[in-house]
């Protein structure tokens, strides 16, 4: 039998009871058992509010920034650590850099927004004063403080380091400790990033627990002052958004769901035009980088109906060239699922998608993995379909979390965005064109579904972070369907974190609150 997997609970590392077994996405291999069976749920909260907590908030923005500095620094230098062990999860190194070097990227982006934009105070002032009275003796003004709760964030398992690190960067620079709960198919390589951390000893005792298996009665536990940050299915986020307790105690809840995502090829573009050439380049990097097990893949492909054929065959060759297999061989270049039942998930979900769909490239139920075994590896490989009724319910309701993509064809312009909302509501959308103009419609169209827009042409596309790649400084998070939550976003991250208070008085009382002078 494997090692049980280790939770960080109230300042130790726990073992669970008899947990759930968690096998090697590449070999089928048992790694370890995970299960949070015998931690108290009600202990972890309050160490979080009363031992974290302020601690945390003894130290003022700049001072916890510095923190969240040096946090980067100590992790970028385990990097090599972290990729050996992210291999089992099925990620190539590309995959791992993606996950790895990303969230240590959003740490270090966090304690830049903390020192450039934060003051070196506890308390942050959110506007000017406002006079409220002729004689100017009467004024009004925002502060902002931190939250006196925990911030627990429910992590999905496609991302096990990105995901923990992009909740906990603005939560920890807001001066509010975390309680990470990852979710159990890669729970072991969040686990290996949390032993860094506290080996670190950066952060003060209660900033960070960690949780590894069920969250079981922790939701019980919450109140006001805390919140949740989930990652992960729509069924999921509906069921832990109406907890009693979350509705009872008002727990601030945000969301960042599976959608899909879209990209729409213009209709200027032409079989030879250099933009049908990064259309192609983009939908295959986004079936393909981790296996398409983001949240921010392209699903479904929407191009003019003259191009459907042209699309479908550029990008089928380029399919063929992929190479799925072991992650940790040279020249693969596409890995695992994370595991054998979101395999099984994924197969659901073409079935579902072949009701009004037919297959243009590759088979999802045969794959020949190099270095590998087929059977005991969650291999798959990339399936590109085509949908003949544009207009067909699947493959705008059937999301197939992996290396799938459905190619859809348009009327015009009009039709396109009708087809893009009809996600209802997604994280990320593109625009492939080289017409500012039809860029604009398109984008004046797409916004109210959606999160994030990325408009690509020839003057951004050899610069461009690409269209399933989150920025710190830019809005993480998307109506409907995908949640109806924000992540990142710069400042507006932290701001999830603090509580903001009107507060009214003298111009002099008002100061001094402020810690200023008159």
């Amino acid at each position: 039998m494997s090692t049980p997997l280790e939770s960080y609970v109230e300042g130790r590392w726990v073992a669970g009871a008899e947990g759930v077994p968690v096998a090697d996405a590449v070999t089928g291999e048992e790694i370890v058992r995970v299960s949070s069976a015998g931690i108290d749920m009600a202990g972890v909260v309050e160490h979080a509010r009363t031992v974290g907590g302020p601690a945390l908030r003894a130290s003022t923005f700049r001072e916890r920034a510095a923190t969240l500095k040096a946090l980067a620094t100590h992790l970028r230098e385990h990097r090599p650590e972290f990729y050996a062990l992210s291999y089992r999860t099925g990620a190539t190194l590309f995959d791992s850099r993606f996950d790895v070097d990303g969230g240590i990227a959003v740490l270090s982006a966090y304690a830049g927004i903390g020192a450039r934009d934060l003051p070196d105070d506890t308390v942050l002032v959110v506007d000017q004063p406002q006079t409220l009275s002729r004689g100017g003796g009467f004024v009004g003004q925002h502060l902002a403080t931190s939250r006196l709760g925990a911030a627990v964030q429910i992590n999905a398992y496609n991302f096990p380091v990105w995901g923990m690190l992009e909740k906990l960067a603005p939560a920890l620079l807001a001066g509010v400790p975390s309680i990470v709960k990852p979710a159990t198919p890669t729970a072991y390589l969040t686990e290996l990033v949390v032993r860094e951390i506290v080996a670190s000893d950066l952060l003060p005792e209660g900033a960070l627990q960690l949780v590894c298996g069920s969250a079981g009665e922790l939701l019980d536990h919450l109140g006001p002052q805390d919140s949740i940050a989930f990652t992960g299915s729509a069924g999921t986020a509906e069921r832990l958004r109406g907890t009693s307790t979350v509705l009872r105690e008002a727990v601030r809840f945000t969301a960042e769901a599976d959608s899909l995502n879209c990209s729409i090829l213009g209709e200027d573009v032409t079989a030879d035009s250099p933009e049908f050439g990064l259309y192609v380049d983009q939908l295959v990097t986004e079936m393909t980088v981790k296996a398409g097990q983001k949240c921010t893949a392209i699903r479904r492909a929407l191009v003019p109906d003259g191009l459907v054929g042209a699309l479908a065959d550029a990008v089928s060759a380029r399919l063929t060239e992929v190479v799925v297999g072991n992650p940790a061989t040279e020249g693969v270049t596409m890995g695992a699922l994370a595991g054998l039942a979101q395999r099984e998930d994924v197969w659901s979900a073409v079935d579902g998608l072949m009701r009004s769909t037919r297959i243009v490239s590759g088979d999802p139920r045969k794959v020949d993995p190099v270095d590998a075994d087929a059977e005991r590896g969650a291999f798959m490989t990339p399936v590109l379909l085509h949908a003949p009724d544009p207009d067909a319910a699947e493959g705008h309701t059937i999301e197939a979390f992996g290396p799938v993509s459905t190619v859809i064809g348009y009327r015009d312009t009009g039709h396109a965005v009708e087809l893009a909302a009809r996600g209802h509501g997604s994280l990320a959308a593109s625009v492939v064109t080289g017409d500012g103009g039809l860029a604009s419609r398109i984008v004046r169209g797409l916004a109210p579904w959606h999160g994030r827009v990325l408009v690509l042409d020839t003057d951004s596309g050899p610069e461009s972070t690409g269209h399933g790649s989150p920025l710190p400084g830019l809005l993480h998070g998307g109506p409907g369907r995908a949640g109806g939550g924000a992540e990142l976003g710069g400042l507006e991250s932290v701001h999830h974190h603090l509580q903001r208070v009107a507060v009214q008085g003298s111009p002099l009382a008002l100061a001094a609150v402020r810690g200023g002078t008159a």
